[in-house]
């Protein structure tokens, strides 16, 4: 797979009927092994090891109900009260970063109403703050530490 400009990590591949799969340490389980996939794991990693923030509160794959359809955030960052913090929405490192990225990830918030969101290809990462009293968003220089959140 590609390296991307995340540290690297001690990762578990393995061939599962015939594919390659990753061990996700947030599902705990085996999960196929695609681009973006590769990113996710990279960054959960990057999260938890270099930014201090806690395993037991993200989860990988968040089902929402928006409108009259489900979406499924890419990783959800909770709060101890399990109301959300953070969303982190991922590409592969050959997608560029655009503006429908960030719709994207702007309609999720519309249901969960984080804090922060976050989106990386793995080589691009952006994060910015919501400031709901302002209605204004302001994009940070890097990824903040779990406890500057």
């Amino acid at each position: 797979m590609l390296s991307l400009n995340l540290p690297s990590f001690e990762t578990k591949i393995d061939i599962r009927e015939g594919k390659k799969v990753i061990f996700d340490i947030i599902r705990k389980r085996y999960v196929p092994l695609t681009s973006e996939e590769w990113v996710r794991q990279h960054f959960v990693h990057f999260l938890i090891a270099c930014k201090g923030y806690p395993q037991s509160l993200l989860a990988n794959e968040v089902f929402i109900k928006l409108n009259s359809t489900v979406k499924r955030c890419d990783t959800v960052l909770y709060r101890r009260d399990l109301s959300a913090r953070m969303i982190i929405e991922y590409k592969a490192p050959h997608v560029e970063i655009t503006q429908r990225v960030f719709d994207q990830i702007t309609r999720y918030n519309m249901t969960l109403r984080a804090d922060y969101l976050v989106v990386s290809n793995g080589m691009k990462h952006y994060c910015c703050r919501m400031d709901y009293g302002q209605q204004s968003i302001c994009f940070l220089k890097d990824i903040p530490d779990y406890h500057l959140l």
